[in-house]
């Protein structure tokens, strides 16, 4: 990674925190959209268990997506691009050498 990679501006931090807690909340109220519904039809214990394993496993996932250091957030933020989380315009602002580097992680 070059230099510009690594160094965060103060502005740039601001940006990437902001973006950060946007894709967080957007993916945790799809989840809960999800949980409800899936709630709201459960008619036995097996469901029960499905659904206990589908938040386990979401839990594990979403945990672990989103580490805010400064030396993955390229790649989170490209992830997040590729998953839909985030769109490029969240991250306006940002350094022109960082938004083509996670452009060219989420194209992967």
């Amino acid at each position: 990674m070059s230099t510009t990679e690594n160094y965060w501006s103060s502005t740039e931090k601001e940006i990437a925190q902001r973006a950060f807690e946007k894709a967080r909340s957007r993916e945790i109220n799809t989840l809960i959209e999800t949980v409800r519904n899936a709630a709201s039809s459960v008619s036995n214990l097996d469901e029960i268990w499905r659904l206990h394993d589908y938040l386990s496993s979401k839990r594990y996932e979403i945990d672990g997506k989103y580490d805010d250091r400064e030396s993955v957030l390229i790649f989170v933020f490209s992830q997040l691009v590729k998953e839909g989380w985030l769109s490029v315009e969240d991250l306006e602002g940002l350094n022109s050498d960082k938004i083509a580097k996670l452009n060219a992680l989420a194209k992967m």
